[in-house]
């Protein structure tokens, strides 16, 4: 049986539902618009146009994906190299979504798609939680995903804009941006003993397992793992 949301929130008005998806999602958005600046920078520095930056961030919407494109071009590398990286990268929406569609097996197809263009590390993170507690649907995740896509779009033009007046924004930290914001989801989303194990236990794979295999495919692979662990642990 699929997990159903709190009949509270069921019964509330739509426009309720979705403004209390965008307060949950205040928070992302605050963090995403520094963020969000520090892609915009480094994208102008990379040769992109204010344009071609924004339309990045507004079309793709995966933060990580996007620096590492960014860092791969800044090296030479063509454009199939570019494209199989922030593939495997982003093979970790996968998992997210599956995670997320029990508590969407009523919606439809199209409402999906839209709330699959918004999941995010951090707005998996908060739904993920606020499904826990009975109170998400998918009003309410359409709040908080719609909230962080204006934050971070917001911060990539802020950072296009102003790079200029910057100069190089890896003197000011700006390639920490994203670990920091992975540090502090981490952070945020170990309340429970069970999380902080198997956290653990998918840092020691992906660190066992990136002595043999390339790239990033080390960090899925521990994720996976780690994931397959915990679902037999704490069936």
């Amino acid at each position: 049986m699929s997990p159903q949301p709190h009949d509270d929130a069921t019964r509330a008005p739509r426009r309720e539902r979705f403004l209390r998806g965008v307060r949950l999602g205040l928070p992302i958005f605050l963090g995403y618009v520094p963020i969000g600046m520090a892609f915009g920078m480094l994208a102008r520095t990379a040769g992109f146009t204010l344009t071609q930056a924004v339309a990045c961030s507004a079309l793709v919407l995966a933060g990580a994906g996007q620096f590492v494109a960014l860092s791969l071009m800044r090296t030479g590398a063509d454009i199939t190299a570019i494209l199989i990286a922030t593939g495997v990268i982003n093979l970790r929406y996968v998992l997210f979504g599956a995670a997320v569609s029990p508590y969407l097996r009523e919606t439809g197809l199209p409402i999906q798609a839209s709330l699959a263009f918004s999941l995010t590390d951090e707005t998996f993170a908060v739904n993920i939680s606020d499904q826990r507690e009975g109170w998400a649907d998918e009003v309410s995740m359409a709040g908080v995903g719609a909230v962080s896509w204006v934050g971070w779009v917001g911060g990539t033009l802020a950072g296009a804009a102003l790079g200029a007046l910057v100069g190089d924004p890896n003197a000011w930290g700006a390639s920490f941006a994203m670990p920091a914001m992975f540090t502090a989801l981490l952070v945020a989303q170990a309340t429970d003993h069970r999380y902080v194990l198997i956290g653990v236990v998918a840092a020691v794979l992906a660190l066992a397992l990136s002595l043999v295999l390339p790239g990033t495919w080390c960090l899925i692979g521990g994720a996976v793992a780690a994931a397959t662990i915990g679902a037999a642990m704490f069936r």
